[in-house]
């Protein structure tokens, strides 16, 4: 499985680099550190932009100035794991792992519908692999489409233990957590609040927090996690919500919810109306909605404080869930299944862990 985390360190490509890891930890892979030449951010920039008029559809198989690598052994499964579709030509730094690889799975994070007509250079790629993943699930249909292979959706997920509250759960001392993307409505209203009362409201303060470097994304991940877990209320909204040029009314989850729900936070704000959230959130209270305007922000926390043992049973029903749910491990799972790899003893064993710590949960529910 090569990994890209020596290429790009923006914060919004921690959580795969997360799920990566997670896979080294319950199975045996090989993680390929792909590395830039000196004339790598030269010949990539010139790429992509010549990308767009290559009418040979070539491009998107020559290595974009990265140090080749060869493999020298025999593989029963080749991951690629894709944040976007640019980066398909990463991949191209492996040489020979057609020839080496039994079976082989692109993993796509996120592709809108809208974009596929402008990546149409880059897709043809995409047929060099057995087992399609997206995760964006309006894009499945169009995207099986555009390539005369059938893609499957795969849902965002999250480290459950690490963003799990249990089996020791921290004082929740932040009383409402935004990371990321916000209504503006709803911020200046919090801020407000804050200014006057009490209230410890946590906020970014930068412009595209999601394109900021990160030092180290595992410690990124883990600071983002003890924040979350001692969090009473966590802001939520469907992917790019304040983007409607680039999504054109796509409705997606984000990771929000997967985190949010991990860290056993009662998550306010904006559930997305699409199938899939319903599918993957079936239980009941995962999102209190409230306004984008932030008309109703400060009345809706006022009657969650009033009734603190709701509050309580919504945040453990949340990490519970996610436990059973939505720890990389299930979407790992399935991938292998779809390889026909059968999963580890210590995949089993953390399945089993989960469990154990969702039990946790439901047993505070009896106390």
């Amino acid at each position: 499985m090569p990994t890209f985390r020596n290429l790009n360190r923006s914060a919004y490509r921690c959580s795969l680099y997360e799920a990566q890891d997670l896979l080294v930890q319950i199975d045996d892979v090989d993680l390929i550190y792909v590395e830039p030449s000196r004339c790598f951010r030269f010949m990539e920039t010139w790429q992509r932009r010549l990308i767009y008029r290559d009418v040979s559809k070539r491009l998107a198989y020559v290595n974009p100035g990265l140090k080749p690598v060869t493999l020298t052994r025999e593989y029963d499964l080749f991951i690629a794991v894709c944040q976007n579709y640019w980066d398909l030509l990463y991949i191209n730094a492996i040489t020979n792992w057609e020839s080496h690889c039994k079976t082989s799975v692109c993993w796509f994070d996120e592709l809108w519908v809208v974009d596929l007509p402008r990546a149409k250079y880059w897709l043809g790629a995409l047929k060099r692999f057995d087992h399609i993943f997206i995760g964006c699930s309006g894009t499945t249909g169009p995207l099986s489409d555009a390539i005369s292979q059938t893609c499957r959706w795969l849902p965002g997920a999250v480290d459950a233990v690490l963003f799990s509250p249990y089996p020791n759960p921290p004082r929740r001392a932040v009383d409402v957590y935004s990371i990321g993307r916000r209504w503006d409505g709803i911020h200046r209203e919090l801020v407000r609040e804050a200014a006057h009362g009490d209230m410890f409201y946590m906020y970014d303060t930068f412009v595209e927090m999601a394109e900021m470097k990160v030092h180290d994304f595992q410690q990124h991940r883990s600071m983002l996690a003890n924040l979350a877990k001692r969090s009473r209320y966590f802001l939520v909204a469907p992917a790019k919500m304040d983007c409607p040029e680039e999504t054109q009314g796509q409705v997606e989850l984000g990771y929000r919810y997967f985190e949010g729900a991990a860290a056993g936070a009662v998550m306010i704000g904006q559930a997305p109306s699409c199938e899939a959230f319903r599918e993957i959130f079936p239980w009941p209270d995962v999102v209190t909605p409230i306004q984008t305007d932030g008309s109703d922000i400060i009345p809706t926390l006022a009657a969650l404080d009033s009734d603190r043992a709701t509050v309580a049973a919504i945040g453990r029903r949340n990490a519970a869930e996610a436990l059973l749910r939505h720890d990389w491990v299930y979407r790992w799972r399935e991938i292998l299944r779809a390889a026909g790899i059968e999963p580890s003893p210590r995949l089993l064993a953390r399945e089993r862990y989960l469990k154990d710590l969702a039990d946790l949960a439901f047993d505070a529910a009896k106390t």
